[in-house]
């Protein structure tokens, strides 16, 4: 029954990306992924049934799923961060291990049916050889894709956070979770027989289901994740007067020794940031971006980021955030703003989700609101 739970929910969550309007690459990745998720649990519940003995064509079509899957993981990860791989030879370089599985199976393809169910019913006989090397290639690419996802995911958390001012919906962290499933799904298949590993996987897929629900815009609309690689390419083209000038790289963080600011105009840069959040409260923009923000200052955005950086110690989104939280603090302790509830005045400062304001609290104050206003009426 459990076998069948998964498979339907695979198939459901396919047709659902399917008849999306609109598709992205990252959509179509995703859309096979899961379809090749739904063969995989098809196979291994046809030959826990042993239907494929009556079918012994069928036997061993299902050999490289699991490793192709690992990779679909990264193709996807790889594309919603912004990171997409274009180049064909790239891609088949990633397919090589599948393809190599294939190859190696040319002899057993080669028997008779009853040859093939034989194999099968008594664990791969006369084939332990080939056993052991898919099972060790299946395990490692999927352990290594996993991880080099994880990698990814950390480095566009990070990227995000130099770019943009509210993350919310921008992190990947259902993505993040669901890339250590795999690695917790790959660690199991050294220890643990097909059925449980089967059913670890069925589990794997109810939880692609619960965040496709709680992350709508994966089924429902374009995820705006592909937004964040337009504006980091804005950020590394704008030159000091907002205009595109190719032949001015942005220097990351880290390389700000190469970035040509002196202290001068740094100071500079810093006076007028701090005039325009204090005059403007551009921080009270939840979509505000540090290339919005440069353009308005008519800053180049890396030498913005820079001074962010070295004047107030923090990255741009704890930066704005941090702004946000004093500005509510002021509010929050205003008589006539008692009448509010605390997330009303936290929208109003620029937050859009509470559970970010509340992060962003703690981290200011050491405390959460209720602690900070205990003895407000708020």
């Amino acid at each position: 029954m459990l076998f069948i739970v998964g498979i339907s929910i695979a198939i459901f969550l396919s047709l659902l990306l399917l008849i999306k309007k609109n598709k992205s690459r990252a959509d179509k990745i995703l859309v096979l992924w899961l379809i090749l998720i739904s063969i995989n649990q098809i196979f291994n519940y046809l030959n826990f049934k042993e239907v494929t003995y009556k079918y012994p064509n069928w036997l061993g079509i299902d050999f490289g799923i699991p490793i192709i899957i690992g990779v679909f993981l990264y193709f996807y990860v790889r594309e919603i961060t912004g990171n997409p791989l274009n180049r064909i030879p790239k891609i088949v370089l990633h397919l090589l291990p599948t393809i190599f599985i294939y190859l190696l199976a040319i002899p057993f393809y080669k028997l008779q049916g009853t040859e093939k169910v034989y194999i099968f019913k008594n664990n791969g006989l006369g084939y332990e050889w080939f056993v052991i090397i898919n099972n060790w290639v299946i395990a490692i690419s999927g352990l290594a894709y996993s991880i080099w996802s994880i990698i990814l995911i950390k480095k566009h958390q990070k990227s995000i956070q130099d770019n943009f001012s509210n993350t919310d919906k921008k992190e990947l962290q259902w993505l993040r979770l669901l890339s250590f499933g795999f690695v917790i799904i790959w660690l199991f298949s050294a220890f643990f027989d097909n059925d449980i590993i089967f059913s670890i996987v069925v589990v794997f897929v109810l939880c692609i289901a619960i965040f496709g629900i709680n992350q709508l815009n994966i089924f429902n609309s374009n995820s705006g994740l592909e937004g964040i690689k337009i504006a980091e390419e804005r950020t590394n083209n704008i030159n000091n007067k907002g205009k595109i000038d190719s032949k001015q790289p942005i220097a990351k963080v880290g390389k700000y020794a190469k970035s040509g600011l002196n202290e001068a105009d740094a100071t500079k840069i810093y006076a007028n940031l701090t005039r325009m959040m204090q005059d403007n409260v551009a921080y009270k923009d939840e979509n505000l971006t540090l290339v919005e923000l440069s353009k308005r200052l008519e800053v180049h955005p890396n030498h913005l980021s820079q001074v962010i950086n070295e004047k107030e110690g923090k990255n741009f989104y704890n930066y704005v955030n941090s702004l946000r939280i004093k500005e509510f603090i002021k509010l929050a302790s205003l008589p006539e703003n008692k009448k509010y509830t605390m997330i009303s005045l936290a929208y109003d400062c620029g937050f859009s989700t509470k559970s970010t304001f509340n992060k962003h609290f703690k981290l200011h104050t050491g405390k959460t609101p209720t602690e900070f206003f205990s003895n407000s009426s708020i």
